[in-house]
Parts: C-alpha cells; structure tokens; sequence
C-alpha cells in the first residue's frame, strides 16, 4: 500500500477526494550533512595513512631484524615465561582475591578487618618493591620452617629462605598477592551488584548459602566482573615486565638481551610490541565469548557473533548472485550455540 498525505491548494480550496492524495514516493528526500563529522574522519584517514606510510618507508624501523627475531629462540622462551606468570598469577590471584572478597562482605569483624588490611597494604606498595622485596627475603629472615610458636626453634622443618625462595617463587608471590588484592575488589563490585531480592528469594526458598553463592549471586555477578577482570589480566601481562629487576628472561628482559649486544633497540622494542598485542588480542576476544555466554540472563536472544554477521554477509552476497533467491535473515541464537 503507497502512503500518501493530503496536499490542499489555498487558490482552489479542497479539491475532490481523488485528487488531493499525494504518493510520498515522489516527495524528495533532504539528507542530513554531517559535515564536522566527514571533516574528522578525513583527519583520522589521513594520519592513519601517513603513518602506515612511514611503516614502510622509513628505514630505522629496520623490518628485517624484526622479522629475523621475532621467532628466535630467546624471544619465544621469554615470551613462554611471560605466559606461564600470567597464567599462574592470574589463577591463584583470582582465587584468593574471591576468598577475600568474601571476607569482605562476611559479617565477622575480625576477618572483615583482616581482609581489608591485606588489600590496603598489597594495594599500596608498588608491584616492583614487593618483587624486590621477596627476591631479598633472605636478609630479613635467614631461615623459615615449623616448629615452636614465637620462637625460631624449627625443630620440625627448616629451609633456608633463599633456596625456598627462589627468584620463579618470587615473582609468582609477587604477582599473585598484588593481583589479588585488585581482584578482591572487582569480585566484591560484581557480588554486591546483584539485586539483593535475589538473595531474598533463595533464602526464603531454603537454598544452603553456598548453592546460593554458586548458582544464582556468582552467574549474575559474572556479567560485571569479566571486563574489569579481562582488564586486570592484560595488565598481568604487561605487568609481567617488570620482573626483569630479579633477572627473569621473561618476554621484555629477553629483547633487552638481544638489543643490549647488537644495539637494535627499535626493531626489538618492536618484537615485543608485537607480541604482547597478540597476547591481549587473544585476550579480548575470549573477553567477548565469556560477556556472551553470561549474557543469557539478561538479554532474551544473543546477538550474533562476528563470525556470524560474517557468514550472513557471504550469504547475502551469494544471493545477489542469483535471480530471485532472497537473502537469507540473520538468526541470533538464544543460547552460546554456534560461533
């Protein structure tokens, strides 16, 4: 059906019924100018093009060290170390940091007060000096073991510090007390972000506390810990480099190595540039597959994946090839699904 509008001439007055009616088809669309907005993108455009520009005609980026370092082998077991520290302290930070955020929001004083202090204090001193520290451990405690309280009589185990202490075990410690001091926080955030009349409910229903906690507060709070969460992880990552100060070959120490004996600081700063982009690239993506699949109680249907979008564009394409074939619909799917 042609909408249409009635069109009265003021000379003639009101003309017949079947004449005053008007296809809108044929009234001239105006479209609106965003002239301030093409002016920026045309900036945009230009700088991204001068400097993909310089990437291939300035020389000091000197492409063919990078690329004959970029899978060498101090550089791979540096950047495999960098995972395994990531990997490690992620895990045991996240754990304790939920352990502390639910002393947190425990009712007792004591490990309220006990919780929050851990997280002031780990929170307050610089992740390197907290490296330093447990790498130096030895000089302010020669020797830890078991034995008599308040005394140093380890009668029933004794280590001396710097053999237990190493300096793999110290920056785990490091890593995973700093990271857990953060975590405790952004986990507490997402439990208290949870509707309280959830909690309400499932106690008048007579779930016990912990059925409570890991099937209806934590998928919910989920949905506000994962990003912030993905954050600190990336910043895990990163934060990794600082281990070079007790001498770990980690990812940034090993290009350090390498650009220290044949000065080619450029194209190995950029080997590493590199890598840690494909790290948090990685990253995001699981990020982005995690968000969705605890999206589900909030939001009726998915929406769909990019590499869905991406096949509905092959489709529609295809179809255009052919004569009368339409184009098939995008389908979302109400659950994780295909990817």
């Amino acid at each position: 059906m042609t909408d249409t509008v009635s069109r009265v001439d003021p000379a003639v007055g009101d003309p017949a019924p079947a004449t005053r009616r008007v296809d809108l088809g044929d009234i001239p669309v105006v479209r609106t100018r965003h002239w301030f907005r093409w002016a920026i993108a045309a900036i945009v455009v230009f700088v991204v093009a001068q400097f993909l520009w310089s990437l291939v005609t300035n020389e000091n980026y000197e492409w063919d060290y990078f690329a004959q370092y970029f899978f060498s082998d101090p550089v791979l077991q540096g950047l495999g170390l960098t995972l395994v520290y990531t990997g490690v302290s992620a895990t045991i930070g996240f754990l304790l940091g939920t352990v502390l955020a639910l002393a947190r929001l425990a009712k007792s004083p004591l490990l309220n007060a006990a919780a929050w202090s851990f997280i002031w204090f780990f929170r307050s001193v610089p992740l390197v000096v907290q490296l330093v520290v447990w790498y130096n451990l030895g000089y302010l405690y020669p020797t830890l073991g078991l034995g008599t309280p308040f005394t140093t009589d380890f009668w029933i185990v004794e280590f001396p510090t710097v053999q237990l202490i190493s300096a793999f075990a110290a920056g785990v410690l490091g890593l995973s007390l700093h990271q857990a001091a953060y975590s405790a926080e952004i986990i507490r955030g997402g439990l208290l972000s949870v509707d309280q009349g959830q909690l309400e409910a499932a106690a008048a229903l007579g779930i016990p506390p912990r059925r409570r906690l890991s099937r209806i507060v934590l998928p919910q709070a989920m949905r506000s810990i994962i990003p912030n969460a993905t954050n600190e992880v990336i910043g895990l990552v990163k934060g990794t480099s600082v281990l070079f100060v007790i001498a770990i070959p980690e990812l940034f120490y090993a290009v350090q190595v390498i650009y220290n004996r044949n000065s080619r600081v450029i194209p190995l700063l950029l080997v590493a540039v590199v890598w840690y982009t494909i790290i948090t690239t990685v990253l995001s993506i699981l990020q982005y597959y995690i968000e969705r699949h605890y999206a589900r109680g909030s939001v009726r249907v998915l929406p769909p994946t990019p590499v869905q979008r991406a096949r509905h564009w092959v489709a529609v394409q295809w179809a255009r090839l052919g004569d009368d074939t339409p184009a098939p619909a995008p389908r979302p799917l109400a659950s994780g699904g295909e990817s």
